[in-house]
């Protein structure tokens, strides 16, 4: 389903989505648009961080389903196929799989020409700046809001080296207000993190198998060495010490969930939803159905205090 603003009188007060970042927490977002859109709210302008950029821009390009049905799809084999490591680069995973994937789903489709205006949020990695990207190719512009550091290598837009926009703004509240929106609905998926669980930040809990040896089992016994070495020192199973990867996602979990909560000191949005995704760990990908479900829950949840904010702004 894709918006029609066509539904809408001219002059009608506009309605801002805003999704947060949350790596595979990112799923319960489908939900959560899903269960706004039956309840028939129609948005006027959709910002998203990260996984949060990727459901949005899929939404507005009218393949939530597909992504849906891609995601529902992925196990712990399939997972794996993602994961185009490498050494240098910038990151562990070049993405361009994952960059594929993207373009195969979207086609040619561009962020200016969506029936919605759009922003993804990325950081430019030299200056630190927050960037909106509003035009450009969908595919590209999702890759760079989703480019987690250390763990993908930058994205080249226009000149700058972009990164995951988490870093500046995990909930893009502001980016909302800016384009107009009166009235912001934000799904935040960085309430629930911290502290969950010690396993949580590991790759063998956290994914539920052993990415290390399913991953030398599709190299040459040369390069599977050389793999072995990079992911066991990275992805450590010592239940005393956090692996590499370990101290990475969950600094990063602890930063977005301080940011978050600082950014929304100042500026609130009209009606917080916060699924409780932080049982699903930060690369749970194949727990697809269960974040869905829970984003769906957070909204039923909040049915009534989406209905009175609705209600006074004059939208029902």
């Amino acid at each position: 389903m894709t918006p029609d603003k066509e539904e809408h009188p001219l002059g009608r007060r506009k309605i801002g989505l805003a999704l947060s970042s949350g790596m595979a927490r990112g799923w319960a977002h489908i939900g959560a648009v899903r269960a706004l859109t039956r309840m028939g709210v129609v948005f006027d302008v959709v910002a998203g961080t990260s996984a949060g950029a990727l459901v949005g821009g899929c939404f507005l390009a009218g393949k939530l389903d597909e992504l849906e049905a891609w995601a529902a799809s992925l196990d712990k084999r399939k997972i794996v196929s993602y994961l185009d490591l490498q050494l240098g680069y910038g990151g562990l995973i070049k993405g361009d799989r994952l960059l594929m994937e993207l373009r195969r789903a979207l086609g040619p489709l561009r962020v200016e020409t969506l029936s919605t205006p759009f922003v993804a949020v990325a950081t430019d990695l030299i200056t630190g700046h927050e960037i909106w990207l509003q035009k450009g190719d969908l595919a590209e512009t999702l890759r760079a809001s989703f480019s987690l550091p250390g763990l993908f290598p930058p994205m080249e837009v226009d000149g700058r080296w972009l990164a995951d926009g988490a870093l500046v703004d995990p909930l893009p509240v502001a980016a909302c207000r800016a384009l107009g929106a009166e009235l912001v609905i934000a799904v935040n998926l960085n309430t629930d993190i911290i502290g969950k669980s010690r396993d949580a930040a590991r790759i063998p809990s956290t994914m539920g198998f052993d990415p290390v040896t399913l991953l030398e089992q599709k190299q040459k016994p040369f390069v599977a060495s050389l793999t072995e070495s990079l992911t066991r020192g990275v992805f450590r199973r010592d239940p005393d010490r956090p692996s590499i990867f370990g101290v990475m996602t969950t600094s990063l979990s602890i930063m977005q969930d301080r940011l978050t909560r600082s950014r929304l000191a100042g500026d609130p949005p009209d009606v917080h939803i916060t699924p409780r995704v932080g049982h699903i760990g930060l690369l749970e990908f194949d727990r697809t159905e269960e974040a869905v479900r829970e984003g769906e829950a957070a909204v039923e949840k909040r049915r009534e205090e989406i209905s009175d904010a609705l209600q006074v702004m004059g939208l029902i």
